[in-house]
């Protein structure tokens, strides 16, 4: 628990399920303020379900749905201190098979969306004198390259290339701006994954799964909960001189 984070106005993007959903959990836990953000909640008008917790529809790969709700939430005196952008699709194929509709879809959702919530919601808490987080949720395979997932690697590599840039760019209004990269973790979309890439590969979901553990020195694949705790980490006083970093949650499959 973080009593610094009580009372901190977070926006959570991507937050119905798995990684997002755990986040959300994580900072009500810690008696923060907390909006949903997710483009499977179908009501276009902010949602107080509680006092401390809000929800909303967005696509991020929309820019005036994403304008939009940063006005909504200046409108209702919500500036976010903390913004985690969690929202993330993948697609399976080799790419000498791939669709171009795939590739592109996914660099709208991951890539553009990114930079769309960046652009808005960093303006929002630099205009508002917030000197605030933004954490953006990458992967592992921006750092590596894997088989299937051309689109998904790519998209996240120039994720990361956002985040160090911005992460110079908001420095001086003491914003901080990091990515955190997951490994192998137990979601929805994880156990889609392990379904279309063994189809590719004529292997099983089972099998899949258990080529995954094996690949991790800690003998696990991780929980939403391992991404969250790191989540927290990065929204709390005591990553107050970090910036620009990329870090892994990987239990040791990925070490740089």
């Amino acid at each position: 628990m973080f009593p610094e984070l009580k009372d901190k106005i977070v926006l959570v993007i991507g937050s119905s399920q798995g990684i997002g959903k755990s986040v959300v959990e994580t900072f009500l836990d810690n008696q923060s303020v907390v909006i949903a953000a997710d483009i499977t909640y179908d009501f276009d008008e902010l949602l107080a379900v509680n006092k401390s917790y809000f929800q909303t529809h967005l696509d991020v790969s929309q820019e005036t749905e994403v304008s939009t709700l940063s006005q909504v939430l200046i409108n209702n005196k919500l500036i976010p201190d903390i913004v985690v952008d969690v929202a993330g699709i993948s697609t399976m194929d080799f790419l000498v098979d791939s669709q171009t509709s795939d590739f592109d879809q996914t660099f709208e959702v991951n890539t553009r969306g990114t930079y769309l919530v960046a652009k808005y919601f960093t303006k929002v808490m630099i205009d508002h004198g917030r000197k605030g987080r933004m954490i953006v949720i990458a992967s592992q395979a921006g750092k590596n390259g894997y088989r299937g997932m051309a689109a998904y690697v790519a998209s996240k590599h120039a994720v990361l290339g956002l985040v160090k840039t911005l992460a110079i760019e908001a420095a001086s209004n003491q914003i901080l701006v990091n990515a955190v990269c997951p490994g192998i973790i137990e979601t929805e979309m994880k156990q889609r994954e392990r379904v279309e890439g063994g189809a590719l590969r004529g292997m099983s979901a089972e099998d899949v799964r258990q080529e995954d553990i094996s690949q991790v020195p800690l003998g696990r694949t991780g929980t939403p909960q391992d991404v969250a705790n790191v989540v927290l980490f990065l929204a709390s006083p005591l990553s107050s001189y970090m910036t620009g970093q990329a870090i892994n949650v990987t239990g040791g499959m990925t070490m740089h």
